[in-house]
């Protein structure tokens, strides 16, 4: 791995004892104020002051990773995958049960996001007041550090506020350190001021950001990405659950004052529009796309001819972003995630950590759960991987068919794939023996899904064995290599893996490695659909004029379907599916369960379900559902019956009010008398006290 690219974003400060690695020193009067002592020597020498900021990076990194591994990323996995491991934990985590130090056995998890955000913030905001001093800087240097710690504090808002809802917003002049602590206590905002806040800072970063980095500097912010972050902000501020949600009324501060606004405005929706556009006007970004392939090289699995959509007569003449013509649908899509495009080269990427392999760079912070570490969790353990993250049969139903029509277990081909039934599945790359339902499916299915019987290629693999590694059929049958065992939990609970950041190399034994992976923190397809989600909501014959960030021009932004495809459309002709008939885009209704159907898809195992279903407020039908998957009791002589929907067992779900945020941990109300906690978890606060 090239260091190199991940300076800035990895480097803790040890040297200067900034380090704030205690429950409550994020906020510690004391030793901030000992801190402060060393600041004319930070903020005149260049090192120290880039080590400073490198220290707000460090901070997005642990507990704030939003795209790894189970064990500190319970909001990337919502209805849609399952974990063999630990099984209590994840349970706990359904049932809403993890308490956040409120449980026993659970103590601290997620917590750190709190205290690190804070620390971060803190860091950040005395930068901003003090990098002006040092004269080791250029006047233009000085304005894009500002612009970095400006945006990081935002940024790290923005977590903050989807985990917890509305949070304390420091002073943006710093810590006033000659008073105490208890003079410090700092009450909740509203949800409304904290996107505000968010969404000005942003602005205001966009200004001091530049358009484009080079390749040594990827992990730092843009004008595009703070532009972005800005109208997720917007986004996350119109939807149900932030806006007119008189069912969190109870969601207030110590004077009583209601943190959620209770009144509806549709306002905020053309305001999201807005700022959507404006990340689209920049011209900063577009979709990834991969040529079309004409031809298979003989015995090459990995990189198979392209699989040509079915047959429509304006998307199969016209090339990409009016059609598919020109472009392989699979390939594109895959290769946003699995390591075969890298930050700098792919113009769909907008922020990103750019980190793989964290826990060796940076011992200090301990298991960063990075994406390369998540890829050998869903991993087959006969690759070397743990087997242990399966993918729920809701979410493998979710995706398409090759036309676009929705996927009908009732009404799916019957049977198991062979060179006999080939012609009736002109759309795919099926192995002998897998099931017919997994016939004819859209690209980023086969993008994504691990199905019983995928070919995994491990093309890295080498030595003696290795012919028996490369382009093998994983099978999850009971007593296959990687199926169902009484003495392991390396197996997958439903019987679907999940080949979504897979690269075709990617192996972990006979001398294999994997490619690294880019954390897709925010992409340009996210932008696009958001877009067309909030122009959805928009009353027809309602016009709004919104000026954009710069004030350069004036949107006049209404619900219109020419603008609605220009963000939904290009999505879906890269995943080679039709757009969608305008009798949908007319509908709202209509639209909006599309909206929701492409976002499952589209960002599965990105973290963003989690959210999208907590802002709509359809978190219980979805996450409060049965988890169902194969029938992994079932042997090959039993393969018709594997495949039948069972509830997986060990797991029950449930979803109350209180899972719509995040509680803050009991210390900290204990610490901070103007702290409210989140609706929901007031009672077990209560009980520990």
């Amino acid at each position: 791995m090239n260091r190199k690219l991940y300076t800035l974003i990895g480097i803790a400060i040890t040297s200067l004892g900034i380090g704030f690695s205690s429950c409550s020193d994020y906020l510690n009067v004391e030793k901030n104020f000992n801190d402060m002592q060393s600041e004319q020597k930070i903020f005149t020498d260049r090192n120290y002051t880039m080590q400073w900021l490198s220290y707000c990076y460090s901070r997005l990194l642990g507990d704030n990773v939003e795209v790894g591994h189970s064990k500190f990323c319970p909001q990337n996995f919502a209805d849609d995958q399952v974990f063999t491991e630990t099984y209590d934990r994840y349970k706990a985590y359904k049932l809403g049960e993890i308490g956040y130090g409120y449980d026993n056995g659970y103590d601290g998890y997620y917590q750190n996001s709190w205290k690190w955000s804070y620390a971060a913030i803190y860091q950040a905001t005395v930068l901003i007041n003090k990098v002006d001093q040092n004269t080791a800087f250029t006047e233009e240097e000085v304005l894009d550090i500002k612009g970095q710690a400006r945006f990081l504090r935002a940024y790290f808002y923005w977590l903050l506020l989807k985990r917890y809802g509305p949070i304390p917003l420091m002073p943006a002049s710093g810590v006033d350190y000659t008073k105490s602590y208890d003079e410090l206590s700092i009450s909740r905002n509203t949800y409304e001021e904290c996107v505000d806040f968010i969404a000005e800072e942003m602005k205001q970063a966009a200004k001091e950001l530049p358009e484009r980095r080079d390749n040594l500097n990827i992990a730092r912010p843009t004008r595009g990405a703070a532009l972005a972050v800005r109208a997720k902000a917007y986004l996350y501020g119109a939807s149900p659950l932030a806006n007119g949600n008189t069912e969190m009324a109870d969601f207030v501060d110590k004077t009583g004052r209601k943190l959620i606004p209770q009144k509806y405005s549709e306002e905020k929706w053309a305001k999201a529009a807005a700022a959507a556009r404006d990340v689209i006007e920049g011209n900063w970004y577009k979709l990834y796309t991969a040529k079309f392939r004409e031809e298979q090289v003989e015995g090459d699995y990995a990189n198979p001819k392209t699989i040509v959509p079915p047959y429509h007569p304006v998307y199969s003449k016209a090339n990409f972003p009016d059609g598919w013509k020109d472009i392989d649908p699979l390939e594109s899509y895959r290769s946003v995630f699995n390591g075969e495009v890298n930050f700098f080269n792919n113009p769909e990427m907008i922020f990103s950590r750019v980190i793989n392999n964290g826990a060796e760079l940076h011992p200090d912070l301990g298991d960063f759960s990075d994406v390369l570490d998540m890829v050998r969790h869903q991993m087959p353990a006969s690759l070397g991987g743990w087997n242990i993250h399966s993918m729920t049969m809701k979410q493998c139903d979710a995706y398409d068919m090759a036309d676009g029509t929705a996927f009908d277990r009732k009404k799916c081909l019957k049977g198991f794939a062979g060179p006999e039934n080939k012609k009736d599945r002109p759309y795919d790359n099926l192995e002998d023996g897998v099931w017919m339902g997994y016939a004819n499916r859209e690209p980023r299915f086969y993008a994504s899904v691990g199905y019983n019987g995928a070919r995994w290629n491990c093309t890295s693999a080498t030595g003696d064995g290795s012919e028996v590694v490369k382009n093998q059929q994983v099978w999850y049958y009971r007593g296959s290599k990687d199926g169902r065992s009484n003495n392991s939990e390396r197996w997958l609970a439903t019987g679907i893996g999940i080949k979504k950041y897979i690269h075709p190399s990617d192996c972990y034994v006979n001398n294999g490695t994997a490619l690294p992976k880019v954390e897709p923190a925010l992409r340009y397809a996210d932008i696009l659909i958001s877009y067309a989600e909030a122009l959805n909501n928009i009353e027809e014959g309602n016009n709004y004029q919104i000026e954009s960030w710069d004030g350069s021009t004036t949107y006049t932004v209404r619900r219109d379907i020419n603008e609605m495809r220009r963000g939904m459309k290009p999505v879906r002709m890269r995943a080679g599916v039709p757009d969608f008939p305008d009798g949908i885009y007319n509908n709202r209704k209509l639209f909006f369960t599309r909206v929701v159907h492409e976002r499952q898809v589209e960002f599965f195992n990105e973290s963003q379900r989690y959210y999208d279903v907590r802002r709509w407020k359809i978190a219980p039908e979805h996450e409060g559902a049965q988890i169902y998957g194969c029938n992994v009791m079932m042997d090959e002589a039993n393969r018709e019956m594997f495949y039948t929907p069972v509830r997986v067992s060990g797991v029950q779900t449930a979803f109350s009010r209180k899972q719509y945020f995040w509680p803050v941990n009991y210390d900290e109300l204990q610490r901070n008398k103007n702290m409210t906690q989140a609706p929901g978890w007031q009672e077990i606060g209560r009980a520990h006290v």
